[in-house]
């Protein structure tokens, strides 16, 4: 996946059947979509691939015990369904992980046993597992460092762990390997028209600044909060339709929730969801649901939510975390789809997704989540045959295997299980010189062997591209990943052909960047 012949492709090609803007989840779902059905298709993105919303998840594949109590059943089927298919679509991936619900009420046993039981029975044969009821005991030797006050029991049920951006990778390079083509760094400045009819896009080359002027029978507008912009290109006069609402995470020690088991706390002070979830030897605490006023590729938590998650996981651990045990702090924001009633709560406004048609012919999908963005996808796409008037040919994603799909993987003890099949070329860069063996980060389990495939086979153009979604340094550690951000740079200079001041503005502009990532 070369970004130099993206350009030759976009170049050569006289008319796509469809161009999508956006390059997070729902985008490289739809252009995989697309391109697996044969249709000449092309994905732009402004920045990086899931430089927004889609890196900075909670990390769960989920069906959504809470939208279950909040009876939102079709919603719950639906992803229970998606992400059964992840599952087994993309098992290098996609890994079954168990949660503990800790009991503090008599009431609480009963009511948690139905609800998780419906929830097992609702999932059906891609299920990862059965819900089950056990004793305080057993709830504080699966949550050694739970709270034991009050303590009364526990459940324990299943839902997926992931690492979303490396699942955005994944799929860009399926695209790829079906015929797809998707650049980074382009980003669309105008909708163009023929008789008042979408006939494509102007985009701009974020690196040499080069204008493509690009026709296509769809346009297809997947860009999360940032929709509201591209529709207005389409209709300066549309009304605003997203709510956005971010959604905050703390990274912290494993030492604050050893075992294996994530922990689930269904009701907060003010009736969120809170999680505390293993990833990569470190564990993410969050989220939150606030209302922001305006998007942003690089949101910022509040100290406010700060204080809120570290209060709330307080509750239920013996050993509390405090501000000077956070490693990373990172936010997302949510596109939702505007709710009818104003007085609505973001924790309220239903995470559907909705696909638009306006009168030009512009596509615009917008809401639901990474689980069911390959639902989101077909929806897309089956519009898109109607509007463009393409032939009609069924999406097949299904049982589509995601690139370097290998089932025989263990996430647990292998970091570099999310390559899959790669693994074994990534490791082999390391025979090519002595510059390339060994560890950039020991502490993150990061070879410099990743660095290099990074730029040479998943289009890493920045340092933030290869420490933020290539691996996960910045998320996982800030510090630490300021740490080798300048050995990063250097690496990467070396495999472009570029000088020191190259290196020199590429550590200036991560370290002003990584600085949002600290408290």
């Amino acid at each position: 996946m070369k970004r130099e012949l993206m350009l030759k492709k976009i170049s050569r090609e006289e008319l796509w059947d469809i161009v999508i803007i956006g390059g997070g989840a729902t985008g490289l779902g739809t252009t995989l979509d697309a391109t697996s059905r044969g249709f000449k298709t092309l994905l732009l993105e402004q920045n990086d691939f899931a430089k927004g919303t889609s890196s900075r998840s909670t990390k769960l594949v989920h069906g959504g015990v809470r939208y279950l109590q909040q009876g939102d059943v079709s919603l719950v089927f639906e992803a229970l369904k998606e992400r059964g298919l992840m599952f087994r679509n993309a098992p290098h991936l996609v890994r079954n992980q168990s949660f503990v619900i800790p009991i503090y009420d008599w009431w609480g046993g009963p009511f948690y046993t139905v609800g998780l039981k419906v929830y097992d029975f609702m999932a059906g044969k891609l299920g990862l597992g059965p819900s089950k009821y056990i004793s305080k005991k057993e709830t504080i030797k699966a949550l050694p460092n739970v709270e034991r006050k009050g303590l009364k029991a526990g459940m324990i049920y299943h839902d997926g762990q992931f690492d979303d951006a490396r699942m955005a990778m994944s799929l860009a390079q399926t695209c790829v390997d079906y015929g797809g083509t998707v650049i980074n760094y382009m980003k669309v400045t105008k909708i163009t028209k023929e008789k008042d009819i979408v006939s494509g896009v102007v985009a701009i080359d974020q690196e040499n600044h080069q204008k493509h002027t690009i026709k296509a029978k769809v346009v297809v507008n997947a860009t999360g909060v940032f929709a509201d912009e591209i529709k207005k290109m389409d209709d300066p006069a549309t009304k605003e339709m997203i709510v956005p609402s971010i959604g905050v995470h703390l990274v912290i020690d494993k030492d604050f929730l050893p075992g294996n088991h994530a922990v689930m706390v269904p009701q907060t002070s003010d009736d969120r969801v809170l999680f505390a979830v293993p990833w990569y030897n470190k564990v993410i605490l969050g989220t939150t649901d606030s209302l922001v006023d305006l998007p942003s590729l690089e949101p910022r938590a509040s100290e406010k939510d700060i204080d809120f998650i570290l209060e709330t996981a307080g509750q239920y651990l013996v050993k509390q975390p405090t501000r000077k045990d956070i490693l990373s702090v990172f936010a997302g924001l949510r596109p939702l789809a505007m709710p009818e009633k104003e007085e609505k709560a973001t924790k309220e406004i239903s995470r559907h997704h909705k696909v638009m048609i306006s009168v030009s012919g512009l596509i615009t999908i917008i809401g639901g989540k990474w689980t069911t963005y390959r639902k989101m996808a077909e929806d897309i796409i089956d519009n898109a045959i109607m509007i463009g008037e393409l032939p009609e040919r069924k999406c097949i994603t299904h049982h589509l295997l995601i690139h370097g799909y290998n089932i025989n993987t263990d996430a647990n003890s292998n970091p570099m299980s999310v390559y899959g099949l790669d693994q074994a070329k990534v490791l082999n860069i390391e025979e090519e010189s002595e510059k390339f063996k060994g560890y950039l980060s020991e502490s993150l389990q990061i070879r410099k062997a990743q660095v290099i495939w990074a730029v040479r086979e998943e289009m890493g153009r920045t340092v933030e591209d290869v420490l933020a979604r290539r691996t996960r340094a910045l998320f996982l550690d800030a510090r630490e990943s300021l740490r080798v951000a300048p050995e990063t740079a250097k690496l990467m200079a070396e495999e472009f052909g570029y000088g020191e001041d190259w290196v020199k503005n590429q550590i200036v502009q991560y370290s002003e960047l990584a600085k949002g990532y600290l408290i």
